[in-house]
């Protein structure tokens, strides 16, 4: 994922904290910020050191950041996402990843339908 699609810095993260809404499942809690302006979606990770070691907590943000390559047509543009992984991911694969993610998604009303 190229680095205009990323939120590296802490005044971001807490713009989208303090002013965005949460949605949120077993899995994973996400804010949403939308933002005026801007022509595509950016994303911010959160993973805490209570998940695993940087091995595993590396992997969990690789995923996400697939599951976002891959849903990036449907994905809502202008919008700002901070995803934060809770325990349960650290057990799960790719797929239940990214089905949680959509579920997630979902629920925040930020994906587009997708024309069959």
């Amino acid at each position: 994922m190229k680095k205009a699609f990323r939120i590296k810095k802490n005044d971001d993260f807490q713009e989208v904290f303090k002013k965005g809404k949460s949605v949120a499942n077993r899995q994973f809690v996400i804010y949403i910020l939308q933002k005026e302006g801007q022509e595509h979606f950016r994303i911010g990770l959160s993973v805490s050191k209570k998940i695993g070691n940087a091995v595993k907590r590396n992997q969990i943000k690789r995923y996400i950041r697939q599951v976002f390559h891959e849903l990036k047509d449907q994905v809502d543009d202008g919008k700002d996402y901070i995803i934060i992984a809770r325990k349960p991911t650290a057990e799960m694969d790719f797929h239940e990843v990214k089905s949680s993610l959509e579920h997630v998604l979902k629920i925040g009303k930020s994906l587009k339908k997708t024309k069959p």
